[in-house]
């Protein structure tokens, strides 16, 4: 299961007026779910109901403890996990960032979970690994 999405973040002072509040409502009750969701799948592996893995843009790529996974610093791969949401165009240079880290995180996450016989990948599918 792949988790692409973005967090709710606190909000210490809420708004006054009634639209994005219900906007917001909205909001909390889609990460909620979405947060449910993820926790039984999670848990339906870890109790071997079900065979699979998870990984998501927060992950930290270190806790699959895979000594052949590609390079994914931490702190790099927040600053991308943290890229907001948009239709409009981004960056060629970010998207490709972007796509290394996903194509990375699911390597690991899949040869640690899944198929531990997997070769490794030798290299990311665009130049400059994640940043």
């Amino acid at each position: 299961m792949s988790d692409g999405g973005a967090t709710t973040p606190d909000q210490g002072k809420p708004w006054k007026a009634w639209l994005p509040q219900v906007y917001r409502v909205l909001n909390l009750f889609d990460n909620q779910v979405g947060s449910l969701r993820k926790r039984q799948v999670i848990g339906s592996y870890q109790m071997h109901l079900r065979t699979g893995a998870y990984w998501g843009m927060h992950t930290d790529i270190c806790d699959y403890h895979l000594s052949t996974a590609l390079y994914c610093p931490h702190k790099k791969t927040l600053v991308l996990a943290n890229t907001p949401t948009r239709l409009k165009r981004m960056d060629s240079v970010l998207q490709d960032r972007i796509i290394n880290w996903g194509y990375a995180v699911c390597d690991a996450a899949i040869r640690t979970h899944v198929d531990p016989t997997a070769p490794a990948p030798a290299d990311f599918p665009y130049p400059g690994g994640v940043g």
